[in-house]
């Protein structure tokens, strides 16, 4: 499995997101799925990490938007075919190296309580539940959880 930062507006990349959308909306209606669209995923302030398998394709993205106060993890998902591999284990070990690499010392996530897998592997990676951060408010489809880096 290799993953390295790479731009999101990548066909294979693109369609992988798409899968996310579709899995979260899924979940969630659709005012508490909280998803940077591409754009904001272009901005220089996010770092974007995909999984790639043996043969090329993706199969695993994560983000990480800097801002001042601390990075937020955004847009993780790994596709079903390639779970329980640690993929997302890795995603977010290279989001959090460079995000730290840049200065940043907290991170941020928000997932919703339906995702008890995505939830057990943050606690297992040391996030812990604290409540609504930056713009976020108190929503009971939302847990909030952080990380000192």
């Amino acid at each position: 499995m290799d993953i390295q930062l790479e731009t999101p507006n990548q066909p294979d990349v693109v369609a992988l997101i798409d899968q996310l959308d579709a899995y979260q909306l899924s979940l969630y209606p659709p005012e508490s799925v909280y998803a940077l669209d591409m754009q904001a995923l272009l901005q220089p302030n996010v770092l974007f990490a995909v999984a790639r398998n043996a043969q090329g394709a993706a199969v695993g993205c994560g983000a990480m938007l800097l801002t001042p106060q601390y990075g937020e993890v955004k847009r993780m998902f790994v596709h079903p075919d390639a779970r329980g591999q640690g993929v997302a284990q890795r995603l977010l070990g290279l989001l959090e190296t460079q995000a730290q690499a840049r200065g940043c010392r907290q991170f941020m996530l928000e997932t919703g309580p339906a995702q008890a897998a995505a939830i057990g592997l943050y606690q297992r990676l040391g996030y812990r539940v604290r409540g609504p951060y930056g713009d976020y408010g108190a929503d009971p489809l939302s847990v909030f959880m952080e990380k000192a880096a």
